[in-house]
């Protein structure tokens, strides 16, 4: 017998069959939309029934990002009943201002998870906080701080989806051979890129809208500044819908890119994974979700299959019940930080004991850094800005200075003169997930110190643009006398690597029936914004899963 029949024969036992005050509320916006980056109606993918204590499924999927949302929609496509369970809730009912979604210039209780203050990532603004209270609440964007880094993630059926900018990029080819060498690259850049765009709905702006509309003039200004350095800019496709976009600036439908709405969700125009994967799975009437419950425990049960313990929390975040179900497979796609945490405390605390040493390693933030350079008087950036991305300097190709760098919006309602930036560098940097016994919890070793080498690289890109045009950076924007945004990301990668800790397609060997789906297995680091690789992979990895171990 082949490996790969032993495997399909282990897996598939236990299986069932089948103003100034408005530029201070608004001005931490930008750095959201920088990531961040056929539709249905969300209602489609909300939840049908929670799950009881004691029920047994044949397919658990735990979180409803794009590895998840990818997972249930092939599960339920090959007619195996699928159940989500998601931390956060279902943002598909309207609050008493009849909006799904607050937006950045009046945040609420909804903007954050579980915090009594915001915490946007362009924190301050002439040595002035930005951030304000709000009501503690399961909110969609929730910034989880480790000792060293703070990372961004969208909390809520449809998790980052919800709260990125929805730049969707395809990586460049040889940098995807390099961090993913077991991958056949023409299969990905053939079928399964090619797939996720399809699916996710990606699509471009008009470029003759782009070059005339004042909403972009954030974004020709910083293509000027860059081009007359030297620096080559592209147009990014994006899951933002352009042509809702145009009727916006025209006044005929409701401003949702157009009127200051990204980090905390978009109420109309994004095609956020509720819109898609997930209402296309709902489709199917075989896939159920509950929200509002975060697991806890996964180990092997009696008999086969998996006991996973999962607690119940209402929308202040206090446990009200502790449940178990039993799945006879379970897709890990609480994403990077999510799954590395849970399948790390799984192996220290004996649960899953014989997952691999590796499990927890190469995490990275995509190199993330963000900055800001203080135009001149004759670079005008706009009082009126969209809060989707649509361009960015690709300058990936230097090896002194490898990077690619959205030009963001910073849409504050009036003029600020102020061009901004989320860089991704080829920061090599790693860091490890590991349980601390002595709390319970899983720490991440990443230092502050290791975002040096990613600082130096969007250095010299920005160095040499100020010194062309006689500018400097703003020091203002991310804390006092601070010019680089490096104590945060929101493109967390790693923890689960493919081929490492997982095989080549994601399962967990040690347990057949356990697979990754999300973006642990991409180790740290994919040079472009991620969201597009996440889902491309999962599509590869689901279509492998189904037709080897489903049978």
């Amino acid at each position: 017998m082949s490996d790969s029949q032993a495997f399909r024969a282990d897996a598939t036992r236990g299986v069932a069959n089948v103003s100034r005050r408005r530029f201070l509320a608004g001005a931490g916006l930008a750095a959201g939309a920088l990531a961040l980056s056929s539709v249905s109606t969300s209602a489609s993918a909300s939840p049908r029934r929670a799950l009881g204590d004691g029920d047994r499924i044949p397919a658990l999927v735990i979180g409803s990002g794009y590895g998840g949302a990818v997972a249930a929609l092939r599960l339920t496509k090959a007619g195996i009943p699928t159940h989500i369970v998601e931390m956060g809730r279902s943002w598909d009912t309207p609050g008493a201002d009849g909006k799904i979604f607050c937006g950045v210039l009046n945040p609420d209780k909804r903007s954050m998870w579980l915090a009594n203050k915001t915490d946007q990532p362009v924190s301050k603004f002439m040595g002035i906080g930005i951030n304000k209270s709000i009501d503690k609440y399961v909110g969609v964007l929730d910034a989880e701080k480790f000792s060293g880094i703070k990372v961004y993630q969208g909390r809520g059926v449809g998790g980052g989806s919800l709260v990125n900018g929805g730049m969707a990029v395809t990586p460049k080819r040889g940098y995807f051979e390099e961090i993913l060498p077991s991958v056949n690259s023409t299969e990905m850049y053939n079928t399964y890129f090619p797939r996720a765009n399809a699916s996710l709905g990606v699509n471009n702006i008009d470029q003759a809208w782009f070059e005339s509309t004042p909403w972009y003039q954030f974004a020709r200004t910083g293509r000027k500044t860059a081009q007359r350095s030297g620096f080559a800019t592209t147009f990014v496709p994006n899951v933002y819908d352009f042509e809702y976009m145009k009727k916006e600036a025209a006044g005929q439908v409701a401003k949702s890119s157009l009127g200051g709405e990204v980090i905390y969700g978009n109420n109309a125009g994004k095609k956020s994974l509720d819109k898609t994967y997930l209402a296309q799975a709902a489709a199917t009437g075989k896939l159920t979700i509950t929200t509002l419950h975060q697991v806890t425990k996964v180990t092997p049960a009696n008999g086969g299959g998996y006991s996973v313990t999962m607690d119940q929390i209402n929308e202040q975040g206090n446990k009200i019940a502790t449940k178990v179900v039993t799945a006879d497979r379970v897709f890990f796609a609480a994403g990077s930080v999510g799954t590395s945490k849970l399948l790390v405390a799984m192996k220290a605390q004996g649960h899953l004991a014989n997952l691999s040493n590796s499990v927890g390693s190469g995490w990275g933030n995509n190199g993330n850094v963000m900055v800001g350079r203080a135009n001149h008087m004759w670079d005008a950036t706009g009082s009126r800005q969209a809060t989707i991305p649509t361009m960015g300097i690709d300058n990936w190709n230097d090896p002194n200075a490898p990077v690619f760098a959205e030009i963001a919006p910073l849409p504050a309602g009036l003029e600020t003169y102020i061009s901004l930036y989320l860089a991704i560098t080829k920061n090599p940097e790693r860091a490890r997930f590991q349980f601390n016994s002595s709390t319970g919890k899983v720490d991440l070793s990443w230092a502050a110190s290791q975002n040096q080498r990613g600082i130096d690289m969007a250095k010299k890109v920005f160095d040499k643009i100020n010194k062309k045009e006689g500018t400097i950076y703003r020091t203002d924007l991310f804390g006092t006398y601070k010019t680089w945004g490096d104590d945060f990301t929101y493109h967390p990668l790693g923890g689960c690597l493919l081929n490492q800790t997982t095989d080549n397609y994601g399962r967990l060997p040690e347990y057949p029936g356990l697979y990754v789906v999300d973006g642990s297995l991409v180790p740290g680091n994919v040079g472009v914004n991620p969201f597009v690789t996440i889902t491309a992979l999962a599509e590869r990895n689901m279509d492998k899963i189904i037709t080897a171990d489903f049978v």
